[in-house]
C-alpha cells in the first residue's frame, strides 16, 4: 500500500494544475483557489518535475498549457469528478453542497432568486449561490459551476460553445410595458399614442425599440428617448412612470402578475433566443449541480413563452 500511494502525483499540485489548465493561466487559477500566482507557479513546478516534462510554456505575457497538459487535465478532471461522486455518496447527509451560479442581473432578480425557495425545499442540502453579470453576453469566466446566458441569435444548431455544454431552457419574447399610474396620466388608446410618450432605452439592449417598432409598424422616429446604462436601470424607470419601456417575457411576469407594470399591447411582440444553462465541460459534475439544470428545464417549461 505504501508504495501503491508514493506512486501518485501530489493531489494538492493536481488539483492547482487542472485549475490553471481549465482557467488558461495562473492568474486566473490564483483568483479562483485563492492563492498567490508564486503558489500556483510552486504547485505546478513541483508536479512538473514528479512528471519529468513541461505542462505550461510561456505565450506572450502569460503560462498557457502544452497540449500534452491539456490531454492530461481532461483525464485528471474525470477522476476528480469521480470521487467528488464517490464522496457525495459516502458522505453525510447534513454536509451543504454549494453551488455557484452566474447570471445576468435582471434575469436572477425578476426570475431566477424568487424561484430558489422551491429548488431549496426540494434539495435541502443544497446552496446556491447566485452572482450577477450586468449584460447577458458578458465573456465568461472561471469561479462558478454553471452560468445563465441568452444564447446569440445567430447560434442555430451547430454554434460552438467551447468548452461548455449549452442546455436551453427558457424562450423569451419581448414587448411594450409601462407603470400603470404613467397610463392613467396619459393613456395609451391605440399605437399612434406611442408617439406622445417618452421612450425608455437602454445601451446595452440598443436593438430593443428598433425591433418592436418594427412589429408594431411603427416609424423609428416616433417619441422623445432617454438612454440608461443597464436594463434594471431603465426596468426601474418604466415602474416609476418615467417613459415606456420593452420588457423580456416570461421573466417580468411577476411584474404583470403584481400590478407593478402593464402591457398595453400583449400581441405586439419580438421573440428573443433562449436562456441556456452552460456547464463547463470539465467542471465537477455534482448530483447537486444536475439536480439544478433538471430544475431549471422544469421551471423553464412552466410558462409559455410568449404569455403576457
Amino acid at each position: 500500500m505504501l508504495t501503491h500511494m508514493r506512486s501518485l502525483p501530489p493531489l494538492h499540485a493536481l488539483h492547482v494544475f487542472e485549475v490553471a489548465a481549465r482557467t488558461g493561466s495562473y492568474v486566473s487559477a490564483a483568483a479562483e483557489l485563492g492563492l498567490t500566482h508564486g503558489a500556483v507557479s510552486r504547485q505546478i513546478a513541483s508536479l512538473e518535475t514528479w512528471l519529468g516534462q513541461r505542462l505550461f510554456v510561456r505565450v506572450g505575457r502569460r503560462m498557457a498549457p502544452t497540449p500534452a497538459a491539456q490531454a492530461f487535465a481532461a483525464e485528471v478532471s474525470i477522476s476528480f469528478d469521480r470521487l467528488i461522486t464517490a464522496a457525495e455518496a459516502c458522505g453525510r447527509p447534513a454536509v451543504r453542497r454549494v453551488l455557484r451560479v452566474s447570471a445576468p442581473t435582471t434575469f436572477a432578480m425578476r426570475w431566477l432568486i424568487p424561484r430558489l425557495d422551491a429548488f431549496h425545499a426540494a434539495h435541502p442540502d443544497a446552496e446556491v449561490i447566485v452572482a450577477t453579470t450586468t449584460t447577458l453576453h458578458e465573456d465568461l469566466r472561471g469561479g462558478f459551476d454553471l452560468a445563465v446566458r441568452r444564447s446569440p441569435r445567430s447560434t442555430g444548431a451547430g454554434h460552438a460553445w467551447g468548452a461548455y455544454r449549452a442546455v436551453p431552457f427558457l424562450d423569451e419574447a419581448d414587448t411594450l410595458v409601462a407603470s400603470p399610474a404613467l397610463l392613467r396620466r396619459k393613456p395609451l388608446d391605440a399605437l399612434a399614442d406611442v408617439a406622445d410618450h417618452m421612450l425608455l432605452a437602454t445601451e446595452t439592449r440598443s436593438g430593443d425599440w428598433t425591433e418592436w417598432l418594427h412589429a408594431a409598424s411603427l416609424p423609428q422616429a416616433v417619441g422623445r428617448r432617454r438612454m440608461f446604462d443597464h436594463f434594471f436601470v431603465t426596468l426601474q424607470a418604466a415602474k416609476d412612470g418615467l417613459g415606456l419601456g420593452i420588457g423580456p417575457f416570461p421573466v417580468l411576469s411577476a411584474d404583470l402578475a403584481e400590478g407593478h407594470l402593464v402591457a398595453p399591447f400583449p400581441h405586439i411582440t419580438v421573440p428573443r433566443s433562449a436562456y441556456v444553462a452552460l456547464v463547463p465541460n470539465d467542471v465537477d459534475k455534482t448530483p447537486t449541480l444536475s439536480a439544478f439544470v433538471r430544475w431549471l428545464l422544469a421551471e423553464g417549461s412552466e410558462v409559455p413563452p410568449a404569455t403576457i
